[in-house]
């Protein structure tokens, strides 16, 4: 449940907000909107902020991870590398994301900012203490993981069973979802042509074609490279197919 910050839970007379807790934008809807009080307290005494610029990583392949954190803006890729230095994007992370592990086994992919990025971060090793401390956060953390096990089965059908142009919607679609843009506003496009090629599993060629068949059939505007505008948000969903 989400705690209401006027029925604390400290057992205090009253409990104040951490500033930087107060002032996040996505705190609702991360795993921070489903602790209480006091364990959101204790989570943001080990944390601090971090900014990341475009192409810097906070997670490299092979490592075991220092830091995990919470995205606040920006976008991260998860990705990995195979020995002769061919890459393959795995996916995405948005505002409200956490990423990284609590374990101590190495990474086995890379999370890199592809925008400029902040995340409120913590380290790795204080996680475990924490969790046995505040049994709500390690609750938390277990709803996000089944949430990304769904979401990379849904991905997996995606990438398996469906066309061309429905995985260049689907992903139109879940840019949207995730942005804060309102209706009939340009949503940010934050890949290039080459890396949504990359994600989607199709050659550079492919996506630059549905893009602008969706433009010409007035299902999406393009401004520029690095946006695009709903036109028609039924149609996107038809070509979809209603993949999340």
């Amino acid at each position: 449940m989400y705690m209401d910050r006027h029925q604390p839970d400290l057992g205090a007379a009253a409990w104040t907000m951490p500033a930087r807790c107060a002032a996040c934008g996505v705190r609702m809807a991360s795993l921070c909107g489903g602790i209480p009080a006091r364990a959101l307290e204790a989570l943001n005494r080990i944390g601090r902020k971090r900014v990341l610029r475009r192409g810097e990583a906070l997670i490299w392949q092979g490592d075991v991870a220092e830091q995990v954190g919470i995205l606040h803006h920006g976008l991260v890729k998860l990705s990995a590398a195979l020995e002769d230095g061919r890459e393959q994007m795995l996916g995405l992370a948005f505002p409200a994301d956490f990423v990284g592990g609590i374990g101590e086994r190495p990474s086995s992919y890379g999370v890199t900012a592809l925008t400029e990025t902040e995340l409120c971060i913590f380290p790795r090793g204080a996680l475990p203490a924490l969790i046995e401390a505040h049994p709500e956060i390690g609750h938390a953390l277990l709803m996000r993981a089944y949430d990304e096990l769904d979401q990379l089965r849904r991905w997996m059908l995606l990438l398996g069973r469906t066309s061309a142009e429905e995985r260049v919607a689907s992903l139109l679609r879940q840019f949207a979802a995730r942005g804060t843009c309102p209706p009939g506003a340009p949503v940010s496009l934050p890949l290039t042509r080459q890396q949504m090629a990359e994600l989607l599993g199709l050659t550079i060629e492919t996506v630059s074609r549905k893009l602008t068949a969706m433009k010409r059939e007035r299902v999406i505007a393009l401004p520029d490279l690095r946006s695009f505008v709903i036109l028609d948000a039924a149609a996107l969903a038809m070509l979809a197919a209603d993949t999340p």
